[in-house]
């Protein structure tokens, strides 16, 4: 039987009263984090697009450069709706997952579906970041009872299952099984 405490009495739909909380500097703080990471990456797909081969993920990706343009776009607003600045944090691991993509392009011969296969893997690495990222803001957003900002960020969240979703039949309907032709030169 559970013990009886505040904590297991608190209702799981109620907001903390304070607009100061802990949480709520969390919250905002990790908003700063992700507008970073989706700024980085507006930078970032377009040399993606370029090292691809196969025109369904050069399309893949130029489309999702759009829809990131949206997310950044999406996360002014949510500042917004805090009452404050939008504002970036260097996130550490969006940078280290974009430096792990650039490697597989060193890394990969030109114009081979090898090297697609590897940009597929580093793109649902950023994808899968970012599905956990704005699943867990989404839901610390309705815990802090902004249901404006958790709509906001569960649309975002949406598309970037989307997005990996297409990552993944662009690599099991072609890509994949190109890259088992290839030899070593």
């Amino acid at each position: 039987m559970k013990k009886n405490t505040p904590a297991n009495n608190a209702q799981k739909t109620s907001a903390p009263k304070s607009t100061d909380s802990m949480l709520e500097d969390f919250f905002t703080d990790e908003l700063k984090d992700i507008y970073w990471a989706e700024k980085h990456l507006v930078k970032t797909l377009p040399k993606m697009k370029k090292a691809a081969t196969s025109p369904e993920l050069q399309q893949a990706f130029a489309d999702h450069l759009e829809t990131t343009k949206g997310h950044v776009t999406r996360l002014e607003q949510a500042f917004e709706l805090l009452g404050k600045k939008a504002q970036a944090k260097k996130c550490e691991a969006m940078e280290g997952i974009t430096k792990e993509g650039d490697s597989i392009i060193e890394d990969t011969e030109a114009g081979t579906a090898t090297r697609d296969v590897g940009l597929i893997l580093a793109a649902q690495k950023v994808e899968h970041y970012e599905i956990s990222t704005y699943g867990g803001l989404a839901q610390l957003a309705r815990t802090l009872g902004k249901d404006n900002i958790a709509e906001i960020l569960e649309e975002t969240l949406g598309e970037e299952k989307e997005a990996d979703e297409l990552l993944t039949n662009i690599a099991e309907d072609k890509v994949n099984y190109e890259s088992l032709e290839e030899v070593e030169a």
